[in-house]
């Protein structure tokens, strides 16, 4: 209630209330928005603009417009996406002395959703998501609630309903689509999110309460902005500190051009300010080329690089000074119908870090796609993070398959941290239905400096899953 009538006011001091009153959305606008008031002003004012014509023109009739309303309501499309998913953790790590036990998840995602018509150039979408466990539950979901079943090894998929996405979208303006409220929020091909992502592969979602923009009126330019008031964690809402929901002030600009005869160039601004997640605030610039160029009618060069540096932003106790270093190289080779194509890549990332909170890290990034799959290292050690590593991929017989090698150490002083293996097959059936098994093998040094400095890092973990994903 509290935030209600706060919100209220808020609505009251911008200049369009008068006609957000008028026309009922004053409620609608309320429940969506608890930004600042600036952001909030903003935001109004670019609504009103936005429909001045189709609020101002007489040409169609009203009973016109309620049709072209209810067409737009009605005639949108349904989505529907099951996965179901299976996986066993065995963690050496023993907090407290105390060895963790086996974990077993078996949970099933479900998200339905409804993305309407256009109405004036403005529409909508809505979609629920449902994580449930339908068979064992021997596994800390790592939300720290109350329930969680601490003495075993992690599986961050808590049960859990909510929106998944729920915004007003608005494309009336030459080569721009604006969106308000809660939506995914990526800039780069599933699953390499390094800075901004889904986490897709947990079952819960990373989702924002934003607003976006996006413009493509310059040729081969594409430019992003977005202001995120609110993080949603793959956590839950319910989850304790510091796994909850970012309370944000974020702003992000993201920009690619891909006129380059080579490749597409990228840069970005990420600004993150959290009030309850402060050690996390940062601002990062970086710029990146990535491409592919023909070598032959069958087999191409592949080839990234990237160059960041992040420092500490808005109320970030710590002082941050650090870097980020990508380079990879690769090919890939088309073949013939029963062996599609092979591609194999050699890559170099280093994350930098001076020891404690000095470190390059990406809070908000799908970093399950990044330093092997075991998910050792989502948070970046205070000693940073190198890591060399191969990845060959085939796509034969109807199917994927994927090897990906690992060996990890440290930035600062250069010692060990482990090597890791994954390994995945992945079979799709007519788009619709699809079938895989994924496993990672983390194997920790045990060298002196690693196990004094780094706990849970310097002891093993393997990893399990097999699933099974319809989409309608």
């Amino acid at each position: 209630m509290n935030l209600y009538i706060d919100l209220n006011q808020r609505i009251n001091t911008c200049a369009g209330y008068a006609f957000i009153k008028s026309t009922g959305l004053k409620k609608m606008v309320a429940s969506i928005i608890y930004s600042r008031k600036a952001l909030t002003c903003l935001i109004f004012v670019f609504i009103l603009v936005a429909m001045a014509p189709a609020v101002s023109s007489q040409e169609a009739s009203a009973s016109s417009a309620q049709n072209s309303l209810y067409q737009a309501l009605t005639g949108g499309k349904v989505d529907l996406n099951l996965r179901y998913r299976f996986e066993h953790v065995v963690d050496d790590f023993a907090p407290g002395g105390i060895p963790l036990k086996d974990a077993d998840a078996s949970t099933l995602r479900t998200t339905l959703g409804y993305t309407t018509g256009k109405f004036y150039d403005f529409g909508a979408r809505f979609q629920v998501q449902d994580v449930r466990t339908v068979g064992p539950d021997d596994f800390n979901d790592a939300t720290r609630r109350p329930n969680a079943k601490t003495r075993f090894a992690v599986v961050a998929d808590p049960s859990d309903t909510d929106v998944l996405e729920g915004y007003l979208s608005f494309d009336g303006m030459p080569d721009t689509t604006a969106r308000l409220g809660r939506q995914i929020i990526t800039y780069r091909k599933a699953p390499f999110h390094r800075f901004i992502g889904t986490i897709l592969w947990r079952q819960n979602w990373q989702v924002f309460d934003a607003f976006t923009a996006v413009n493509k009126s310059l040729p081969n330019t594409i430019i992003s902005y977005a202001y995120i008031w609110n993080v949603n964690r793959i956590f839950s809402d319910k989850a304790r500190n510091p796994f909850n929901n970012f309370d944000s002030n974020s702003h992000l600009i993201n920009l690619k051009y891909g006129g380059l005869p080579l490749g597409t160039l990228e840069a970005y601004a990420y600004l993150l300010d959290f009030d309850n997640g402060r050690a996390f605030s940062s601002q990062t610039y970086g710029v990146r080329f990535n491409g592919a160029h023909p070598l032959t009618n069958t087999v191409k060069a592949l080839y990234a690089a990237e160059y960041a540096s992040q420092s500490d932003y808005a109320d970030n106790p710590n002082d941050i000074d650090a870097d980020y270093f990508l380079g990879s190289a690769g090919i890939n080779i088309k073949l013939n119908n029963v062996i599609e194509s092979l591609t194999l890549k050699f890559s170099y990332e280093q994350l930098s870090g001076d020891g404690g909170a000095n470190r390059f890290v990406t809070i908000l990034g799908t970093n399950h796609a990044f330093q092997g799959w075991a998910d050792r290292f989502l948070i970046t050690p205070g000693d940073g993070i190198e890591d060399f590593y191969v990845t060959a991929i085939a796509k034969a017989f109807g199917m994927k398959f994927v090897i990906d090698y690992h060996v990890l150490s440290s930035d600062k002083n250069n010692y060990n941290y482990g090597t890791e293996l994954g390994l995945l097959v992945v079979k799709p059936f007519k788009n619709k239905l699809t079938v895989g098994i994924k496993y990672s093998n983390y194997n920790a040094d045990a060298n002196t400096t690693n196990i004094a400095r780094n706990g849970n890092l310097a002891t093993d973990v393997s990893k399990l899953w097999a699933w099974v994903q319809f989409k309608y």
